[in-house]
């Protein structure tokens, strides 16, 4: 399971807010125009080219939604920042609202793991719930255990999409490794076992780093 699965288990046992990129993208392409901010129209464009979204639309599209940021239980950033230049826009938000930003996890995983988990992951039309074929099967084949939604396979979860993502993340994501590691932010987690070993050893890592900082 990725990082979304990670995000969505911390956000139900801390009680922290979980704001995904992904999921405001898609999302938005089932409001009408009229629904659509002017960020969201600007990315959806993009997303219909088969372009990127540039830095300054995600950047937008996260900023329209910072009251997350003063989530009594914390926040969780999922999909952002992707690029160093989006890492540096958030820095300059959080300096101007208040806002510490106590961790960022790294979680690590040998590429061939990652493309089988993310070509078997399913994911609910209706309520954005992530299950496996294989790890984290529904009850029901093809039906979401909360809501009974259908699920089905997401187009950049297919194995050769993620192999592209992959190598736009070695060109644009992983040097927000050292621009954390040198903010003395990162926290590094070894993505193996199933969801919930690795959430708690998410959530005992930021526990330690909690301690330490105290």
């Amino acid at each position: 399971m990725g990082k979304g699965t990670q995000a969505d288990l911390l956000h139900r046992y801390l009680g922290a807010c979980h704001l995904s990129t992904g999921d405001v993208f898609r999302a938005g392409g089932s409001l009408s125009e009229c629904e659509q901010s002017p960020a969201m129209k600007q990315a959806l464009g993009y997303m219909r080219r088969g372009e990127l979204v540039p830095d300054a639309t995600v950047w937008e599209m996260v900023r329209e939604r910072s009251e997350c940021l003063h989530c009594r239980g914390g926040f969780i950033l999922d999909g952002f920042p992707r690029t160093l230049g989006q890492a540096e826009l958030l820095k300059q938000l959080l300096d101007r609202e208040g806002v510490i930003l106590t961790a960022v996890v790294n979680y690590d995983l040998e590429t061939s793991e990652i493309v089988a988990r993310l070509a078997g992951r399913r994911t609910c039309q209706r309520c954005k719930a992530v299950y496996h074929v294989t790890e984290q099967p529904p009850k029901a084949a093809d039906r979401c255990d909360r809501c009974e939604g259908k699920l089905f396979q997401r187009d950049d979860d297919r194995p050769e999409s993620i192999r592209v993502r992959l190598e736009a993340y070695d060109r644009s994501t992983a040097p927000l490794i050292t621009f954390y590691r040198d903010l003395g932010l990162l926290v590094h987690i070894t993505a193996t076992g199933s969801p919930d070993e690795i959430c708690a050893q998410t959530i005992s890592a930021l526990a330690v780093r909690a301690i330490r900082s105290a």
